[in-house]
C-alpha cells in the first residue's frame, strides 16, 4: 500500500488543464443532509496513549515541521508542513493521518481512561457507569467472543430465512433492531419547510460499497471483484446456502440499485431533495412495496408523510424490490446482517471485515487495537454519557469565554464583508444580514444531557447490546415525529474532533474536543488562532451562505430569498471555484479528481471562512501594526495557522475512497487551495507571476 503526499506544484503541473466531470453519489442516513461537518477523512483514529494536550511551538506554529527550503509560491503545503510530512509515518492502524487524527487520538485516549474507570456492575440498576462498563468489558472479553463463534448471528439469520415473502422482507427492511439493509433509508430531523417541527425523511440506500460509482465505473473493477469474493466469504462464514451463487445474485442486485441511485452531486441539491409524499400516496407513487407494512415495521406510521430526497430513484428502487426474487433478497439481507455484525463477532468474522473494509479498500495495514474498537462501541451506544464526564475533566470554562470573543469577531467580519460586496443587490443583502444576525452558537457541550435510562444493556451480550442501542436510538428519533424541535440538542458529542453548521437551526457548533492545539490555543499568538480556529469558525458561518446553505433563510426555512441576478452571479463564481479544484490531479491515482460539484459547499466554506477570519484578525488589531514573531508577520502567521490545521497524509486507497465517497476535498489540498484566491496571501509571501500557485488577480474567485 502506498502513501500519497503530493506537492502543490506536482498537482498543478499534472492536472490544471483537465477538469474532472462530476460524478459520485450521496446518501444521508438519519439526518436531513442539512448538517455540514468541517472534516471528513478516510480511516480511523488511533495511536495516542496520553491524555495531555500538546502545544505547537512557543507561539502556536510547529516551525520545526516547516520546510523553509520550499518556495511558498510553488508548494505552500510543503513550505508549511514539509518536514513534518517527511518525518511522520502514517500509523499502521490508520489509513490517513494529520492534525485531526492527532486530536482524535487524544480524545480517544481520554475516553479510554474514563471508560476503564467504571467498575462492572448490574446495568439494570447501576446507571450509566454500569452500562458503559458492560458495553466495553463485554467487547474486551475476546475469549468469550471467540467461544461463541457465529452463534450470536443465528437469530438474525433465522429471522431472514423465515421472511419468505416480499411483504415479510419489506417488514424486515423497516425494522430497526437488526443489522439488516434497506432500499429506503428513514431518518427523523427538523423539517426544512417547517423548522419548528420534526418530520420523516426517506433517502436512497442499499449499497454495500457506499457509492454508485464503485459499481458503474471501469476504474473500480478491482474493488468490485474483491467485493464479490467478500460477499461469498461472509455468507459462507454465516452458514448461508450456496454462498458463491448467492454472492453473484447479491452483486447483480446491488448493481441494479446503483443504476437507480442519484449521483452524490444531485443529492446535495436542496431544491430537488424536498419532496413530501403522503403515506397513503406511496402505493401510487412507488408501486411494488407494501408501504403500510414497511412504515409500520419502522414504527414511523404515526406520522402522515415522508419527505423523499431522491424523488425519481425511490420508484425505481421499489420496482427493483418487486422484481427481485425472494431468495436473492434474503441473501442480500443475510450478507449485510453478517457484515454489520462482523466487528462484534469472533476473529474469523472481524478479520475478514478488516481485510476488506479497512485494508483492501482504505489501505490500513493493521487492525486497530481492541481497546480502540471498544471505545468506539461505547461512543456509539452512550456517547453523551461519556461526554458528560469528558467535559468535567477536559473543558475549562475560560476556553468558552475566549471562543465567544473569537466567534463574535469573525461574525462581525462577515457582516462587514456583506456591506462591501459589489455583486450583491440591496434586497439580497438585507436578507443576508438578517440571516447572519440570527446565527445560533453552541460551544463545548450540551446544556441538557441525553437520558439513557431506557437503554437496556446486559453484561456479556455484545451483539445484543449493539442491537438494543440501535433500536433505542431509532425509537428516540421516531417518537419525535410531528413534535416541536429541541433547539438545544447537539448533533455531535463533546469529545468529537469536528464542528458543524445546521442550516435548519441556523447555528454553528463547536464541540469541546476541537478547541485544542493546533486549532485553538488560548496562549498562542492571536494571528495563529485566527488562521486556525478562526478559519474553522468562518468556514461554518460560510456554510450558511454556500451553494446549498444559502437556500435557507434566517429562520432556517428552505426558501429562495435571492434575486435572480444575484443568484446567477453567485453560481458563476462558484462554478469557477469548482473548476479550480477539479483541475488538481493525483498522479498515483490516474483519472481521479476532486468532484467540484460534490465538494462545492466545503470549498466555498474554506475560501470564505479564511477570508473573513483574515478580516476579523485585522479588525482585532484596532489599527495597530501586528508584531513580527520569529521573522513572521501577522498575516504570514495566520496563513501558516490555517495550513497547519490541514496537515494530512494519505494512503493511496484511502485517498481514492475520499475522492469517490467524500464531500470534502482532501486535507492537503485544503491547506493551500483557498489561499490562491486571497490577495493578502500573495502579498504576505511575495507570490508572483510565474510561481506555480499564482493565479492572476482577474481570475481569482471572490464570493464572500
Amino acid at each position: 500500500m502506498k502513501t500519497t503526499l503530493l506537492t502543490a506544484a506536482t498537482l498543478l503541473a499534472l492536472g490544471l488543464a483537465a477538469p474532472a466531470t462530476a460524478h459520485d453519489t450521496d446518501e444521508c442516513a438519519d439526518v436531513a443532509c442539512t448538517q455540514h461537518w468541517l472534516y471528513e477523512g478516510a480511516g480511523d483514529s488511533g495511536g495516542g496513549d496520553t491524555t495531555a494536550a500538546t502545544r505547537y511551538g512557543t507561539w502556536g506554529i510547529d516551525t520545526a515541521g516547516m520546510d523553509r527550503t520550499t518556495s511558498p509560491g510553488a508548494d505552500f503545503f510543503g513550505f508549511a508542513n514539509g518536514t513534518w510530512a517527511k518525518n511522520t509515518p502514517i500509523p499502521a492502524d490508520q489509513s490517513s493521518y494529520g492534525s485531526f487524527r492527532v486530536l482524535r487520538d487524544l480524545s480517544e485516549a481520554r475516553v479510554r481512561a474514563l471508560v476503564e474507570g467504571h467498575a462492572p456492575g448490574d446495568p439494570a440498576t447501576g446507571g450509566d457507569g454500569a452500562k458503559i462498563a458492560a458495553v466495553y468489558r463485554g467487547f474486551m472479553d475476546e475469549a468469550a467472543i471467540e467461544k461463541l463463534g457465529a452463534a450470536p448471528l443465528q437469530p438474525a439469520l433465522a429471522r431472514i430465512r423465515q421472511a419468505d415473502t416480499h411483504a415479510e422482507l419489506a417488514a424486515l427492511m423497516g425494522a430497526r433492531d437488526t443489522f439488516n439493509v434497506t432500499l429506503f433509508g428513514l431518518g427523523v430531523s427538523d423539517d426544512q419547510r417547517d423548522p419548528d417541527r420534526y418530520t420523516l425523511y426517506m433517502n436512497q440506500s442499499g449499497l454495500g460499497l457506499g457509492d454508485r460509482e464503485m459499481y458503474l465505473r471501469d476504474t473500480f473493477a478491482p474493488q468490485r471483484e474483491r467485493y464479490l469474493a467478500y460477499i461469498a466469504q461472509m455468507l459462507e462464514l454465516g452458514g448461508w446456502n450456496d454462498p458463491k451463487g448467492s454472492a453473484q445474485a447479491v452483486m447483480a442486485l446491488e448493481t441494479r440499485i446503483a443504476e437507480a441511485h442519484w449521483t452524490r452531486a444531485e443529492s446535495r441539491d436542496r431544491d430537488k431533495t424536498y419532496n413530501p409524499v403522503a403515506f397513503d400516496g406511496f402505493d401510487a407513487y412507488a408501486p411494488g412495496v407494501p408501504w403500510a407494512t414497511y412504515f409500520a415495521a419502522a414504527g414511523a406510521d404515526h406520522g402522515d408523510r415522508a419527505v423523499v430526497r431522491q424523488s425519481t430513484a425511490i420508484p425505481k428502487l421499489a420496482k427493483i424490490f418487486a422484481g427481485t426474487d425472494v431468495a436473492t433478497l434474503q441473501a442480500w439481507q443475510a450478507f449485510h446482517a453478517i457484515d454489520g455484525a462482523a466487528p462484534l463477532l469472533s476473529s474469523a468474522f472481524a478479520n475478514a471485515h478488516f481485510e476488506f473494509r479497512d485494508k483492501f479498500l482504505s489501505g490500513q495495514l493493521e487492525q486497530r487495537e481492541r481497546w480502540k474498537r471498544g471505545v468506539a462501541l461505547v461512543e456509539a451506544s452512550l456517547g453523551e454519557a461519556v461526554g458528560r464526564e469528558y467535559v468535567a475533566l477536559y473543558f475549562p470554562a475560560d476556553a468558552k469565554a475566549k471562543m465567544d470573543v473569537l466567534v463574535a469577531n469573525v461574525k462581525a467580519a462577515m457582516g462587514a464583508r456583506l456591506e462591501t460586496l459589489e455583486w450583491m443587490s440591496p434586497a439580497t443583502k438585507a436578507e443576508a444580514r438578517a440571516k447572519l444576525a440570527g446565527f445560533g452558537l453552541k460551544i463545548g457541550h450540551p446544556e441538557q444531557w441525553r437520558d439513557y435510562s431506557g437503554l437496556q444493556v446486559a453484561n456479556g451480550d455484545v451483539v445484543g447490546n449493539a442491537l438494543r442501542s440501535r433500536a433505542f436510538e431509532w425509537n428516540y428519533r421516531r417518537a419525535r415525529l410531528g413534535q416541536p424541535v429541541d433547539k438545544a440538542e447537539w448533533g455531535m458529542t463533546p469529545q468529537t474532533v469536528n464542528a458543524y453548521y445546521n442550516s435548519v437551526k441556523n447555528e454553528i457548533v463547536f464541540p469541546a474536543a476541537i478547541l485544542q492545539p493546533p486549532f485553538f490555543d488560548p496562549d498562542a499568538d492571536p494571528a495563529v488562532n485566527y488562521g486556525a480556529i478562526g478559519g474553522v469558525i468562518g468556514h461554518e458561518i460560510i456554510h450558511g451562505f454556500d451553494d446549498q446553505g444559502r437556500k435557507s433563510d434566517g429562520a432556517g426555512m428552505l426558501r429562495d430569498w435571492w434575486t435572480a441576478d444575484d443568484a446567477a452571479k453567485f453560481e458563476a463564481q462558484a462554478a469557477r471555484l469548482g473548476a479550480q479544484y477539479e483541475a488538481y490531479a493525483f498522479p498515483q491515482l490516474p483519472g481521479m479528481h476532486i468532484n467540484g460539484r460534490t465538494a462545492m459547499g466545503e470549498n466555498i466554506g474554506d475560501l470564505g471562512g479564511l477570508t473573513i477570519a483574515l478580516e476579523a484578525y485585522r479588525r482585532s488589531l484596532g489599527g495597530k501594526p501586528a508584531p513580527v514573531i520569529d521573522g513572521f508577520s501577522g498575516e504570514q502567521r495566520l496563513f501558516l495557522g490555517w495550513a497547519q490545521v490541514w496537515r494530512t497524509l494519505w494512503r493511496d486507497d484511502a485517498l481514492r475512497q475520499q475522492l469517490v465517497n467524500g464531500t470534502h476535498s482532501p486535507g492537503h489540498i485544503r491547506a493551500f487551495a483557498p489561499l490562491r484566491n486571497i490577495d493578502a496571501w500573495y502579498a504576505a509571501f511575495g507570490i508572483k507571476e510565474g510561481d506555480p500557485l499564482y493565479i492572476a488577480p482577474e481570475d481569482r474567485v471572490r464570493i464572500w
